[in-house]
């Protein structure tokens, strides 16, 4: 039975399956004896058809040469199907990217270095990097990205470097955005929408050395004392843009820098009522309840006085 052949721009699917020399050649035309213009015609083709050592050519508007491939600044508004296999360097900055298909680095077991900053990425297929193990740097800044969802960065254990700045519109990091990544020491953060950030998302990367956060509009409240501390006590070197992390709220601590908040900012957060404190709040309910009914009363009493002194007057000048 015949089977439909495959969309030729699916990638949701692919097979590293790489061509047979072989089959490369058997493929070429080879009309008649061997004659030395068909001979150096084939070799040309040849040329033109086979594949790298890696298992495919070179895409268009990229360049490759030792494992980099280079496809930046070329206004590409979808990544190249096809990349080399054994690719270790891959960029697609300054493009007009804006999405990419969740089965696209299934193929390029060999990835360290990923930059895809400076597009249109609004967010990022689930199970993306599910076959990027040896992933050490990724970067995806300047973007439109609104969140970071829970296991984002599954199986790309090797992350060394995540650079998620300048994404305008990031709001919201899941509390497991980020879990597995014990070899993380660089993430960045900064200039984002970020007005808080969970403590357990940062908690399980035990090698976390810079964090930068500069540039969010931080609510400084009651909820972020937990990650200040947890800073305060893990990170070895401070991060580069503390200065640049303020609070935009509440208001009395706007425009403080982040990392100048103390124990002593949260202190109101650690107030605690008493007893004591419970029955004397209930004393003076119990008396303001007391003195608004006696007040209403006396009022009551004095406007019925007021009507009667009223009405004989009227009696009395008739």
């Amino acid at each position: 039975m015949d089977t439909a052949p495959a969309p030729m721009g699916s990638l949701q699917h692919r097979s590293c399956q790489q061509p047979k020399m072989g089959d490369t050649w058997s493929q070429l035309p080879w009309p008649g004896p061997p004659r030395p213009a068909m001979l150096l015609v084939s070799l040309i083709l040849a040329a033109g058809v086979m594949p790298s050592d890696a298992g495919t050519s070179c895409p268009v508007l990229c360049t490759c040469h030792n494992q980099v491939v280079d496809c930046s600044s070329q206004r590409l508004f979808s990544v190249p199907p096809d990349l080399p296999r054994d690719t270790r360097n891959l960029s697609l900055a300054h493009n007009r990217i804006a999405a990419v298909p969740s089965g696209y680095l299934t193929c390029y077991i060999e990835l360290r270095v990923l930059d895809l900053r400076n597009n249109s990425l609004v967010e990022l297929p689930a199970g993306l990097f599910l076959h990027a193990k040896r992933l050490a740097h990724l970067d995806l800044s300047h973007n439109n990205l609104s969140h970071v969802p829970a296991d984002m960065f599954q199986a790309a254990h090797g992350l060394v470097h995540i650079d998620l700045s300048h994404n305008p519109g990031l709001r919201r990091v899941h509390p497991r955005a980020f879990q597995g990544l014990a070899q993380l020491r660089d993430l960045d953060l900064s200039y984002g929408g970020l007005a808080f950030l969970s403590l357990e998302a940062l908690e399980g990367l035990p090698g976390l050395v810079t964090l930068q956060i500069g540039g969010n509009p931080w609510v400084c409240g009651c909820t972020m004392e937990p990650l200040l501390k947890w800073l305060r006590n893990r990170i070895q070197r401070c991060t580069a843009d503390s200065q640049l992390a303020e609070c935009r709220g509440p208001p009395e601590v706007e425009g403080a820098p982040l990392f100048s908040l103390t124990e002593e900012s949260f202190k109101a957060c650690h107030l605690t009522l008493t007893l004591d404190d419970y029955l004397f709040i209930a004393f003076v309910g119990f008396v303001v309840s007391i003195a608004s009914v006696a007040t209403n009363f006396l009022l009551g009493i004095t406007a019925n006085c007021c009507h009667r002194w009223s009405k004989a007057s009227d009696e009395e000048e008739i």
